[in-house]
This record gives structure tokens, sequence and C-alpha cells, in this order.
């Protein structure tokens, strides 16, 4: 049983620990010292990508291990246990947000070219914004549920 809750807990802290680096180290950092902001988004593309596939990978250990951890203390699995179905909406925002926004992102930003030379209302630009708001939105929603799910984690073990 300390195996799988050394998985789960792992699987959180690196999911969790992921979002924040992220978003309140790497993309403002980025954001500040490089010239411009398509530099800074060559680097943060990656890292957001890697981040996405760190959290698809983290949130199928944790919940296998979560489930395989309930049979083991309760004989049940409890697959719609609270902490379960947080941890499957993080999951769910996850994989929307690298298969269902970044790819459009991705789209807009090769056929704008630079995104500092375009007017603000040019429809790309403003389509862009919007994703970008909508990729942030569900990072933050991953951030949230995460937490809600580490603390229920740490009261049942």
């Amino acid at each position: 049983m300390t195996i799988l809750r050394t998985l789960m807990m792992l699987a959180l802290i690196a999911w969790i620990g992921g979002i924040v680096f992220f978003a309140f180290v790497l993309a403002p950092t980025v954001f500040n010292v490089l010239p411009t902001r398509e530099l800074a988004g060559d680097v943060v593309n990656p890292a957001l990508t890697k981040l996405h596939w760190i959290g698809m990978v983290a949130g199928v250990i944790f919940l296998s291990s979560s489930i395989l951890y309930n049979l083991a203390k309760f004989t049940r699995a409890k697959p719609l246990a609270l902490v379960h179905v947080l941890a499957l909406a993080m999951l769910a925002l996850t994989v929307f947000s690298q298969f269902g926004i970044t790819p459009r992102m991705h789209t807009l930003r090769a056929q704008m070219g630079s995104i500092d030379n375009l007017s603000t209302d040019d429809p790309r630009r403003v389509e862009f914004n919007r994703l970008h708001k909508r990729s942030t939105q569900a990072e933050g929603g991953v951030l949230l549920l995460g937490v809600v799910v580490v603390v229920l984690t740490a009261r049942r073990l």
C-alpha cells in the first residue's frame, strides 16, 4: 500500500507542481525576458505540450493507483468517488487543452506570423487571444481541481 500511496502523491506533485512552475515562473519570466512575444511563444509552446503530457501520464497513474489503493484498503474500487471524478475532470481538461485548443492556436500562429505585427482587431489575433484565454482557464481549472484532489487524498491516506 505504501507504493500505491507514493505513486498517487508523486503523480499529483508532478502534475500540480508543473502547472504552478509553468504559470508562475516559466511563462512570466520568458515573456518578460525575451524581446518579442513570438520568441516567448516559441519557448512556452513546447513547454506547455510537455506539461500536458506530464499531466496525462500523471492522471492515469494517479487514477489507477488510487483505485487499486481503494481495492486494497476497502475491498471496493470506488471509481465514482469524488476524488476520482475530480481527477478525471482534470485529465479531461488537460486532454481538451492539448488536443482541442493547442492545435488551433498553432495553426493560427503559423498563419499570423508575428502576433506583434497584427492590429488588435485582426480576426486571427482576436481568435488567438480567445483560445489563449480558454487555455489559461483550462490550466487554472486543472490547478484548482488538483488542490481539491490533494486535500481529499491527504484526508483519505
